[in-house]
């Protein structure tokens, strides 16, 4: 017996479909996406990236998608675009739907008897969902997840196994929440007197926009007063922690094990790489990039691309990097102390 596969879809329907321009044969049969290395001839791959563009050369993929820069380099069927990642999302996307869940409610799921749970909606086992609580249509909430009281999950929202929203947290509709991410816990607040902690209430929520995905383990602490509020189309990778009163800009973007102290600002359209560390009450421009391991430690009012950790370097090179800059503090002391005296110098020599 054969196995079953997908149905093709011809290059040019593709074309169509993703908005780029066809070059080449049409009617080429495309039945998955692939990696340029890996493709086969039912297979279309991209090159976004001028690191693997060897690899175009001898890639056995039965379609490509390319920029206009490198249409000229390849014969074999293309989609060009000056965005081929964008065009391969697309069409990755087109192979790869969201999985359309069977509506209803598990039975080992406990929902309150005040909550209202969406008649479109999926909720899986052992799900809990507290009272005042709202799943809107189409949402699909995975087993484990815990909704508290008076949360607001919007239409199509997707909460994967374990997500824990506490109370009162809003997410807007299309939103998707990874497993094991915490929405609306405590921030860290605490207050110190005579030797000890006295904890804040955090009386705040946490307000998240629409189309906006968070990573695996992902914590986004709830507002001491106000909100922490996360706008449009955010997009949060695994293991980031944004602490409370943070607010997020639409169309930002934030790679994984980052941390972002309470009460920051980030603005619009920003690119924040893995590791970065930002301390509180800052405000980071609209269209800021700041790279993998950055430490911020002042507000950014100048887009741009900010960098503070030092390149690797084998270990002795970086012994000897790291001796100077020890130094560097009495060296400055040194060009002062010579600095004075040539002024010296150049003043008695104008008398």
């Amino acid at each position: 017996m054969e196995s079953s596969r997908a149905a093709g879809i011809a290059l040019r329907e593709l074309a169509d479909r993703c908005g780029a321009e066809l070059a080449g044969d049409g009617d080429v049969m495309i039945y998955r996406v692939a990696t340029l290395e890996d493709a086969d001839a039912e297979s279309i791959s991209f090159l976004s990236n001028a690191r693997y563009r060897a690899q175009l050369a001898s890639t056995r993929a039965g379609a490509v998608i390319v920029a206009p820069r490198d249409a000229q380099t390849t014969a074999l069927p293309k989609l060009v675009t000056s965005n081929p990642y964008a065009v391969y999302a697309r069409v990755a996307s087109i192979f790869h739907p969201r999985e359309e869940a069977v509506a209803g409610i598990h039975p080992t799921a406990i929902v309150a008897a005040t909550a209202k749970v969406a008649p479109s909606a999926m909720v899986g086992p052992n799900v809990v969902i507290g009272e005042r609580a709202s799943v809107g249509e189409r949402a699909q909430i995975h087993a484990g997840c815990v909704i508290g009281d008076g949360c607001s999950v919007g239409d199509e929202v997707t909460l994967y196994p374990r997500v824990v929203v506490y109370s009162n947290s809003v997410l807007g509709p299309r939103t998707i929440v990874h497993s094991g991410a915490v929405i609306g816990a405590d921030g860290f607040g605490m207050a110190e007197q005579d030797g000890r902690w006295l904890k804040v209430p955090q009386v705040g929520r946490v307000v998240i926009g629409a189309d906006v995905e968070i990573g695996a383990n992902t914590t986004i602490d709830r507002g001491a007063l106000g909100d922490t509020v996360l706008e449009d189309d955010v997009k949060l990778d695994n293991q980031i922690q944004i602490g409370h009163n943070c607010r997020i800009g639409a169309h930002t973007a934030i790679a994984g094990c980052a941390g972002i102290a309470g009460s920051t600002t980030i603005g619009r359209n920003c690119k924040i790489g893995g590791a970065a560390m930002i301390i509180g009450h800052l405000v980071i421009a609209d269209g800021t990039t700041i790279s993998a391991m950055t430490s911020v430690s002042e507000s950014i009012h100048t887009p741009g691309v900010y960098t503070s950790v030092f390149p690797a370097l084998p270990h002795l090179e970086w012994q000897h990097v790291a001796s100077v800059l020890r130094r560097l503090r009495s060296f400055a002391k040194r060009v002062r102390a010579l600095e004075r005296v040539l002024d010296k110098k150049a003043g008695e020599k104008g008398k």
